[in-house]
């Protein structure tokens, strides 16, 4: 179960098939360690996982244990999940499970008949729409290996999803500075077309890509609309791809196309050559783009495992790229994914993403060879499938997208008056009236 790290279940009990009594729950989950409570509705799930033993309920208990709750919910195509922690005092009675806290019941489970009851603090702040006794379809007990035994972990899962919110939250709210969306082109080698696509898989989605013809799709040069969940509304950026950088000529992108992307002269879904880079001859070349088609920040996709082994031709291409970047004064960062330690790099405060001792040696390569601040080199882990949810991993991810749009909003910022033309706005992201004349 993601939520809580790398850990392994072991189901104790589900009510459809050991029964609907409390007393076969407690039975079957007593003297096992920490547990997890799932109990699942339509489109919800409530997630309590209890610290310590589950054993020694009675009507008069008192004994407290420190439990932490999420509700996972699917909202616009979207996986939201909200935290919260509980000092609880467990016990049976009348049949039912009974939480206090405070002197005060907060919770009942009644399996006799599936129902749930919440007091309005949990509901609150798990931001659920479950008032008063609920019927829930099923509720299973597992048994937690692996979870460190302690409430500092446990808080700093905690502290873990709330920051990741956060940054949703930023993300979503974002508005770019003089243009109506953002333009992020992903540069990396040849073979990690699949890893830029996937650094954004989980959280916010990208445009899946269409037909069962990979190679063909890959040799196209692609502008994608970032949606927020599968229903959801289109993101204020873009993410565009090409093919992959090779060390030999004439194989993945042409170097001579660089110029081109960057300054928004080639239409989306342009076949590439490998040979021959797109010219102003060409049926579908944007002759006048305006500032909204141009790229505003680029980000360097490298496998940070192996950066160290990158060849002299290869970094070759890297330098030339970065030379024509540099020609136009665009933003740009390192992503280095496959970050195996994602706890590490973060540590204990969700920020420091550069001063990891595992990763350091990397950092500094990439630093050394294409001249970008430490501050600008990023990273983040991959997910293998949709249905893995890693909330430290999703907050490296946020925080390496966020970086992405500040950067580009510095470079937006940073134009000259002559590239902005005439443009009279109110900027949404600032709080400033501004005004460009052409002179």
């Amino acid at each position: 179960m993601e939520l809580l790290g790398n850990v392994s279940l072991t189901l104790l009990y589900k009510s459809s098939v050991h029964g609907d009594r409390i007393e076969d729950m407690v039975q079957r989950c007593s003297h096992q360690g920490c547990t997890v409570t799932m109990i699942y509705f339509n489109r919800n799930i409530i997630v309590a996982f209890m610290l310590g033993d589950y054993s020694n309920l009675c009507e008069n208990s008192e004994e407290l244990n420190d439990s932490l709750w999420f509700a996972v919910q699917k909202k616009n195509g979207t996986t939201e999940i909200e935290t919260l922690l509980l000092n609880i005092a467990p016990k049976i009675s009348d049949k039912q499970l009974v939480g206090r806290s405070l002197e005060k019941d907060i919770f009942l489970i009644q399996p006799y008949n599936n129902t749930i009851y919440l007091t309005d603090m949990i509901v609150k702040n798990l931001k659920l729409d479950l008032y008063g006794f609920k019927t829930y379809l099923e509720c299973e007990v597992f048994r937690v290996e692996g979870f460190k035994d302690n409430l500092n972990y446990a808080k700093k899962i905690m502290k873990a999803g709330e920051h990741r919110n956060r940054l949703l939250a930023e993300i979503r709210a974002y508005k770019p500075y003089l243009v109506s969306e953002i333009r992020i082109l992903l540069v990396g080698p040849v073979g990690s077309g699949k890893s830029i696509k996937s650094v954004f898989h989980g959280h916010v989605t990208c445009q899946a890509m269409v037909g069962s013809d990979v190679t063909s799709i890959t040799e196209q040069y692609r502008i994608y609309s970032v949606k927020d969940g599968k229903n959801g509304k289109s993101l204020l950026f873009m993410l565009c791809d090409t093919m992959g950088l090779d060390e030999t000529e004439g194989v993945g992108l042409c170097i001579g196309d660089i110029p081109y992307i960057l300054k928004g002269c080639m239409p989306d879904r342009y076949q590439l050559n490998p040979y021959k880079p797109i010219t102003p001859e060409h049926s579908t070349f944007i002759t006048s783009p305006s500032l909204k088609d141009r790229i505003h920040c680029v980000a360097y996709v490298l496998d940070i495992n192996s950066i160290d082994n990158l060849s002299s031709k290869m970094l070759a291409k890297f330098k030339r790229v970065h030379k024509e970047v540099l020609s136009c004064g665009i933003a740009h960062v390192a992503l280095l994914t496959n970050v195996s330690n994602c706890s590490e790099v973060l540590q204990d405060n969700f920020l420091n993403m550069s001063r990891s001792t595992t990763y350091q040696s990397q950092v500094t390569n990439v630093n050394k060879m294409l001249g970008i601040p430490i501050s600008n080199i990023l990273m983040a882990g991959n997910y293998a499938s949709d249905l893995e949810l890693n909330p430290v991993n999703d907050i490296l991810i946020r925080s390496a997208l966020r970086q992405m749009l500040r950067a580009a909003d510095n470079f937006l910022e940073d134009l000259p008056l002559e590239e902005t033309g005439n443009l009279s706005l109110f900027s949404p992201s600032h709080k400033s009236l501004v005004i460009f004349k052409k002179s």
